[in-house]
């Protein structure tokens, strides 16, 4: 199934790259850095950057709901376990007349 979807997508990207090889000077504004990359390397490389900070983001942004996923998954655990105590507390039940 992921190469139904990845194998289309490795071919887009891939005539993408070949059809735009023309060389850009990207510069870094305070400094006087500057790179000559081919157009596609710099689109790809600037979409890949915002994927992982997204991603970063995002996972930044679940650590608070995982966090009490994990507390309520004790919280169940404890009560689950005091429940199988209480009942072992229990007189057997009476057989049904």
């Amino acid at each position: 199934m992921r190469a139904l979807l990845a194998v289309p997508v490795v071919l887009l990207l891939v005539s993408f790259a070949l059809s735009n090889r023309a060389p850009v000077t990207l510069g870094l504004w305070p400094t006087d850095l500057t790179l000559e990359l081919p157009l596609s390397a710099a689109i790809l490389g600037g979409m890949a950057a915002a994927f992982f900070v997204g991603a970063a983001i995002t996972w930044f942004a679940a650590l608070g709901h995982r966090r009490r996923a994990s507390r309520a998954e004790a919280q169940v655990r404890m009560t689950q376990k005091q429940l199988d105590e209480l009942r072992q507390r229990l007189p057997p039940a009476l057989p049904p007349p």
